[in-house]
């Protein structure tokens, strides 16, 4: 095991922060959607190196999240995703999640430790973020079955948790919504 000194925890920290802070400190880049316009298609590749596009998932409430392995909030988040995309199913939810710009090891070691998690995993070495106007993450995108981006958040708290979770159950169709739990 590569043994890091204080100046490359620091450098790490560094990266980190500036990463999780990008929106507060105004980096430049593209401008991320807002609700009530169409995002950006194409998210990347998944596992299988198809390419992963919102429209193929027309039709159904589609969540995109921008997460690192790094990031703790993002791991706490992926799991309550897998949940709701579990709970609801395929065939009116879809969870993508796009992994920012990461080494490959490092995002494929996290699918590997959460196997359970059966979501839509998408390696993105940048461009999906740069379309997106991604500068911090976690940073989640919640689409309408038309195609709309009807809600973002930006960052992760405990407390932002119920809102989601009806913000997206709104968007899902009354029968879905009617049937029984479990």
């Amino acid at each position: 095991m590569e043994r890091i000194g204080l100046r490359g925890h620091v450098s790490r920290a560094l990266r980190v922060g500036i990463l999780c802070a990008g929106v507060l400190w105004g980096v430049a880049n593209a401008a991320s959607p807002a609700p009530g316009e169409i995002p950006p298609d194409l998210l990347g590749n998944g596992r299988d190196g198809e390419p992963v596009t919102v429209s193929a998932h027309r039709g159904k409430v589609v969540i995109v999240t921008f997460w690192a392995s790094w990031c703790g909030p993002c791991r706490r988040e992926l799991p309550i995703l897998g949940h709701l995309q579990k709970t609801v199913g395929r065939d009116h939810l879809e969870v993508i999640a796009v992994n920012l710009n990461e080494p490959r090891e490092d995002y494929l070691g996290l699918i590997r430790a959460n196997t359970k998690l059966k979501l839509t995993f998408v390696h993105d070495k940048g461009p999906a973020a740069e379309r997106y106007g991604v500068v911090s993450v976690p940073h989640m995108f919640i689409i309408d079955r038309e195609g709309t981006v009807a809600h973002v958040h930006r960052g992760y708290s405990p407390d932002m948790l119920e809102g989601f979770v009806q913000e997206m159950l709104d968007l899902l169709p009354p029968e879905v919504l009617a049937r029984p739990a479990g």
